[in-house]
């Protein structure tokens, strides 16, 4: 069985798809941009400031499933630019205090919105 999660505290999705998908034990986030989730638009600033607005977008989608970034187990990171990956590192780290996920980070030519990341998760729910 699945369950479908959505939460006005992230951003709609920009697409056919759900925030979020329950099944197995497991919560399957939409990729994430820098959308605020009360305009609905884009934020401004760069790579770092957009990393924040994903992060804090995802743990909204989390917690809306009864989960958080604390129970993630598997992210994907795409970057626009790989020469933003230290910046997006350090961003990313300050969201895990120890045992963090696995993780990939993918270089890709474009984004929705011609924002510079996006990122998923994958994670447990909460027992």
């Amino acid at each position: 069985m699945r369950t479908i999660i959505s939460t006005d505290q992230a951003p709609k999705a920009v697409g056919p798809y759900s925030q979020a998908v329950k099944a197995g034990g497991f919560v399957f986030c939409s990729g994430q941009i820098a959308i605020d989730p009360v305009t609905q638009e884009v934020i401004s600033g760069g790579v770092q400031e957009q990393t924040h607005r994903v992060m804090d977008n995802l743990q909204a989608v989390l917690e809306a499933a009864g989960s958080s970034l604390d129970q993630a187990v598997k992210v994907t990171i795409y970057l626009t630019n790989m020469d933003d990956f230290g910046v997006v590192n350090e961003v990313y780290g300050s969201y895990f205090a120890d045992e963090p996920p696995a993780r990939e980070t993918v270089e890709v030519s474009r984004l929705p919105k011609g924002v510079s990341i996006e990122i998923s998760v994958i994670a447990e729910l909460e027992e």
